[in-house]
């Protein structure tokens, strides 16, 4: 019999793979991950066109444990990928349209106080939060006030009501969406909530052939549908996995050097001192050696490696770094300082 990390059960009271793994054991278990993984690109695959890379960036904050922020003007599939991610990783997904007379209350949900046969007493409601995959459509046409109860669950992974702590289920993950063209009515997340989110991905126009393809499969009277191919153990374990994986020093180091590089304080190159207001925190160096984890599991490799850390910096990066004026007057943006950091480490 099969655990849900691959691992062959073992007799009650014996050791198992998950709490003293050797090396054969991680072995096994990285070899299964990327089967199940294989199988989840391929099914997502057969609805979502021409996204490789954001499917591929999503499943890996995923697999780290992380929230993600999708960046894209409407049209590009990214509620469609929230609700396949939901049922090719077996979890439950429930979506949220921000807008701006949303209350807390409508997202983490409310107490009602209840008449039973003369005694009255309070029964918690549960709101839409209280799921495995949360959709955030459009999270800055919400008030401050409600994007905070949002953004404190995500990080607390429990919800407070009238003074009660509610746990949330495992896994949770939030996957936010913002549109970068419409700014009216909006309240732009503050940067420190933005520092929540593992990654920024930004979602651009499919390649020809990706868009021919997509019109081809979406405008008939049958449509591909996607399978599941795990569950929501089976997402915990690998997550569990992601974390047991051993880290070189090597890139450790290049970790290290790429985030304090963005520092304006403290870097070495003159690109960051004269165009960087504020940089990247430790929690970007945290997300790093998660997401480089979780990316070297996905191609199944055993370790990460300096390339990991450089595909992972913009999308990790970007929402971590806030540029002065004197970048915006010679035309320079997140993403060319970004460039120059990699070139720091390459």
């Amino acid at each position: 019999m099969k655990s849900v990390t691959g691992f062959e059960a073992s007799p009650p009271g014996a050791r198992t793979s998950l709490d003293d793994p050797t090396p054969d054991d991680i072995v096994h278990a990285v070899e299964d991950l990327n089967a199940r993984m294989a199988k989840a690109r391929t099914s997502i695959g057969r609805v979502i066109f021409g996204q490789g890379r954001v499917i591929d960036e999503t499943l890996i904050t995923l697999l780290a444990g992380g929230h993600a922020l999708l960046i894209g003007v409407p049209g590009l599939a990214k509620t469609r990928l929230v609700q396949t991610l939901g049922l090719v990783l077996g979890l439950d997904d429930k979506r949220v349209q921000f807008t701006p007379d949303l209350m807390p209350a409508d997202i983490l949900g409310s107490e009602v106080l209840e008449d039973s046969g003369g005694t009255r007493s309070f029964r918690f409601i549960q709101g839409p939060v209280f799921c495995q995959l949360l959709m955030a459509d459009e999270i800055n046409r919400a008030s401050p006030r409600t994007q905070s109860a949002l953004l404190q669950a995500m990080q607390e992974h429990k919800v407070s009501i009238a003074g009660h702590y509610h746990d949330l289920p495992a896994p949770f993950h939030v996957v936010a969406t913002q549109n970068p063209l419409e700014q009216e009515g909006t309240y732009p997340l503050p940067e420190a909530q933005l520092d929540r989110f593992l990654m920024q991905i930004d979602v651009g126009y499919p390649e020809l052939e990706a868009e021919r393809q997509m019109l081809i499969a979406t405008t008939g009277l049958d449509e591909d549908k996607p399978t599941q191919v795990m569950t929501a153990a089976e997402l915990l374990a690998a997550q569990r996995l992601v974390r047991q994986i051993p880290v070189g020093e090597g890139v450790v180091d290049s970790i290290l050097t790429l985030v304090r590089n963005g520092r304006p304080d403290t870097s070495p190159l003159d690109m960051v001192r004269r165009h960087v207001a504020w940089g990247p925190g430790p929690r970007a160096a945290q997300a790093l050696m998660l997401a480089a984890r979780a990316r070297a599991l996905l191609d199944g490799r055993l370790s990460p490696s300096l390339d990991d850390v450089i595909a992972l910096a913009p999308p990790i990066l970007r929402h971590r770094m806030a540029l002065n004026f004197a970048a915006r007057a010679d035309g320079v943006n997140v993403d060319n300082v970004i460039a120059r950091l990699i070139e720091s480490v390459a």
